[in-house]
């Protein structure tokens, strides 16, 4: 199908997943002004997931808002069987979906901790892109993941967070060099911190004066936005970046640096 120059995405729907947290809620408001049905999935905040839907369809775009587990395989397959179904063709998929982890060292990670957040982060991004693949084979389409600038620059305390961001990256380069001939891209925004969703759940396990340090840490000497965030997705899953694949965007203010 032939775009118009003006056209970001072409016609069916962006899948976002994790769609109701303050990053996801983002880029599925921006995904919609920017002219594209969105389907996006939410673990339990019917409210949240409500809103957002109302949001999208006041630009003008249909929505679909679904309950998932990404632990749950089949639950992945039917998901992106339904969004396929529902809207005629998938085009992107955004993992926007993060764990609530404990802030510890490595070495005093639980064995528990440990599998359930690489069941959750890693292997459910695994259970959902399996099944989008062969969609986006049909027509070509973009895989990003927000992952953590973390990959270049290790946080302390953040192991749970940074280890299956290393394994989404790995795949996202995969999928980069083995799905680029069906038209497929795939890439990944680095994330510092952003201060919405999980990071104002993380604060309240720190001290006022971690939070300044990470600040300090960081060349702008702030935090990102949901919106900065948003805006990095939307230009890579877009047209504008159709020449872009297998990268890793670091969207970190200069933590990195």
């Amino acid at each position: 199908m032939v775009m118009r120059q003006d056209q970001m995405f072409p016609d069916g729907a962006a899948v976002v997943i994790g769609g109701s947290g303050g990053i996801g809620r983002a880029i599925c408001e921006s995904f919609a002004r920017a002219g594209t049905d969105v389907a996006f999935t939410y673990r339990s905040n019917c409210a949240a997931a409500r809103e957002i839907s109302a949001v999208v369809e006041s630009a003008g775009r249909r929505s679909l808002a679904l309950k998932l587990d990404l632990t749950d395989r089949p639950g992945c397959r039917q998901v992106i069987d339904k969004i396929a179904e529902d809207f005629g063709r998938i085009h992107t998929l955004v993992l926007a979906a993060g764990a609530d982890i404990s802030m510890c060292y490595a070495a005093d990670v639980e064995p528990e901790e440990w599998d359930h957040t690489i069941a959750g982060d890693l292997t459910g991004f695994f259970n959902i892109l399996k099944p989008t693949i062969p969609h986006l084979r049909r027509g070509g389409g973009s895989v990003l993941a927000m992952t953590s600038a973390g990959l270049v620059r290790h946080p302390q305390k953040d192991t749970l967070s940074v280890v299956p961001k290393a394994g989404i990256e790995a795949l996202i380069r995969g999928i980069a060099r083995e799905e680029g001939r069906h038209g497929i891209r795939a890439n990944a925004v680095a994330l510092g911190v952003i201060d919405t969703g999980l990071f104002k759940r993380l604060s309240d396990r720190v001290t006022p004066q971690f939070i300044e340090a990470m600040k300090r840490n960081t060349a702008l000497r702030r935090f990102g936005t949901a919106q900065e965030a948003a805006d990095a997705a939307l230009f890579l899953a877009s047209s504008k970046a159709a020449f872009i694949t297998g990268q890793s965007l670091r969207l970190d203010g200069g933590y990195s640096v």
